[in-house]
């Protein structure tokens, strides 16, 4: 339960600052995601070293999640551990750009992914503790976050473009300040987590679902290639000859209909477990279909127009997983089944995606590499389409204590 300082109620003539926070929290990491795999290229670094840096996100959250959470919890005070693991990767962040070789460069990097890592999701937490029982007020914030990622990216090209590679620190420090100027002019609120936290059990009675434990493997196939296009997808457009213009402007137009995705599916889909899977195994052949559209491009231009996909593909794989989890788990396991969807898809198939990808792309080139991506798609969707044929004809309910009742 959320409360403010002093019982105090949170005027919406004083929203901005909350409007701000989501605005530069969101453009201070489309800048990480989108324009630091080419600062590292342009310090000398192949494919592989950027891919393997990129990588150990994933493993750094694993701890970073849950530390920073009881942090949260334990002071009862999410603004202050917010503004915390701001000011504290505003610090890492002067290391990794002031690092002279891949060792300490390794090193910054990891404490930096200990700041970063947890930040969106810190982020949002807090935005829902000042807007508790109004959902509707949390997507409108949630817009302001969109705007900053899809702004600053179009906007962070030329900027870097004119200063040279180091541009890159300065605009990244720049809305991080920013960033925490915004969090500074929130009143103090105060809050109890009503989260209980995950005991190993609870993960581990998930993975006696066969069919969930299935669903999560096939939906590695199909984030792989997905994580190894967030990661590559620069590069690619800057090896065609494509400036960071370009490549600020295939990250705009990756997130131009994503609201609008969103506002659809949640209208329009059923909530039944096989129209579920029919749709993600749609949704899985139209990334097979992105992944090879890319593996054929030779402008960048191309590669620009491709990325409009991402709003319904990312977007509706996304939102029909989610979905999928409250009808393959029963009740009492879906938080757990959850934790372990976000590992799967957002920690190991990243994980994969930056040693893997990196080493595809470095020995064989972007073509190949989406070719290979193309085909995890593809094998991703043909699970899935298993899953639906097994149970159109045999149906499903989870029921604590038992895999199947048919």
């Amino acid at each position: 339960m959320a409360r403010l300082r002093d019982n105090q109620r949170y005027s919406p003539s004083s929203w901005m600052p909350l409007r701000l926070l989501n605005f530069f929290v969101y453009g201070t990491m489309v800048i990480f995601a989108a324009f630091f795999q080419l600062y590292l290229q342009d310090i000398g670094m192949d494919k592989l070293e950027i891919g393997s840096l990129m990588a150990i996100g994933p493993l750094i959250s694993l701890l970073a999640h849950p530390f920073w959470r009881y942090i949260s919890d334990l002071r009862q005070n999410p603004r202050a551990a917010l503004i915390a693991m701001m000011l504290g990767l505003l610090v890492m962040g002067h290391l990794v750009f002031k690092a002279n070789t891949f060792h300490t460069l390794y090193l910054a990097m990891i404490l930096l992914y200990f700041f970063q890592s947890p930040l969106l999701s810190q982020n949002n937490g807090l935005v829902l503790s000042y807007t508790e029982g109004n959902e509707r007020r949390f997507g409108a914030f949630r817009l302001w976050g969109s705007l900053g990622w899809s702004l600053v990216a179009l906007g962070a090209g030329p900027i870097i473009d004119a200063v040279g590679h180091n541009g890159i620190s300065l605009l990244f420090s720049i809305c991080l300040m920013l960033a925490i100027g915004s969090a500074l002019l929130l009143p103090s609120i105060r809050q109890t987590s009503n989260t209980p936290w995950l005991k190993g059990v609870e993960l581990a009675r998930t993975l006696q679902y066969r069919y969930f434990v299935a669903f999560a493997l096939f939906g590695m196939l199909v984030a792989v290639p997905n994580a190894i296009n967030v990661i590559f997808m620069p590069l690619f457009i800057t090896d065609l000859g494509g400036s960071r213009l370009e490549v600020g402007g295939a990250v705009f137009l990756s997130t131009a209909f994503e609201i609008l995705v969103f506002v659809v599916l949640d209208r329009y889909f059923k909530r039944k477990i096989t129209f579920l899977l029919g749709c993600i195994t749609a949704v899985s052949l139209l990334f097979a279909l992105r992944w090879n559209l890319m593996s054929d491009a030779t402008q960048p231009v191309q590669i620009m127009l491709i990325q409009l996909l991402h709003s319904v593909t990312f977007g509706g794989f996304f939102y029909v997983g989610i979905k999928l989890i409250a009808l393959l788990l029963p009740r009492p396991l879906r938080s757990a089944g959850h934790a372990v969807y976000t590992l799967a898809l957002s920690g190991l198939a990243a994980l994969i995606a930056g040693f893997f990808g990196g080493w595809m792309y470095q020995n064989f080139g972007g073509g190949v590499m989406y070719r290979i991506g193309m085909a995890l798609s593809f094998f991703g969707a043909l699970g899935y389409a298993a899953m639906w044929y097994r149970i159109h004809k045999n149906g499903y309910s989870p029921v604590m204590g038992r895999n199947e009742h048919r």
